[in-house]
């Protein structure tokens, strides 16, 4: 079973074989962790995302990590939030889900997560942590067995209260 650490901290500088990058649907970089992932990796993984021709929200596309310590970017875009009657919990497990068998299938033992649609995709923090421990644990257990070590890398102290107390119930 993988283990799931819960960390602050910069996603771009996680020393892990994947990290994922809560995209928007065109894939061609944006505003918060996409936009931070872009400027690091640099040009390259722009370049790398164009042909892939942008991802459905809840799916997952793989590059390479370029400039980044992490070899390979994967590319999930997350449900906006619409008042939770758009399926968007089902959406935010499926790029949860999808990322970590998609890392899993190229051979990564390590990924770091950031707290995907809880920016401005205004998914609800609390549920958007229990959801994301929930479907990692699951699929860690069944699709990506190979996974070791799973990171949800929090960019502020709320977030990363958040998933330690999601993680606390889901334990208990």
């Amino acid at each position: 079973m993988a283990k799931i650490e819960i960390v602050l901290g910069d996603i771009t500088k996680s020393q892990v074989d994947a990290i994922v990058n809560a995209a928007n649907t065109s894939l061609l970089g944006g505003g918060g962790v996409d936009g931070a992932i872009h400027r690091a990796a640099g040009p390259a993984l722009l370049a790398a995302c164009r042909p892939l021709n942008g991802c459905a929200t809840g799916e997952a596309k793989l590059t390479p990590g370029f400039r980044l310590p992490a070899k390979y970017v994967v590319h999930t875009p997350g449900p906006i939030w619409r008042g939770g009657q758009h399926h968007e919990r089902t959406l935010l497990a499926n790029s949860y889900r999808n990322s970590l068998t998609l890392a899993a299938a190229h051979g990564c033992q390590t990924v770091a997560f950031p707290s995907i649609s809880t920016g401005v995709y205004h998914f609800p923090l609390e549920l958007a942590a229990e959801i994301a421990l929930r479907t990692l644990q699951e699929t860690a257990a069944t699709t990506a067995k190979s996974v070791q070590l799973i990171q949800i890398v929090c960019f502020d102290d709320q977030t990363k209260k958040a998933y330690e107390i999601a993680l606390a119930a889901l334990s208990a």
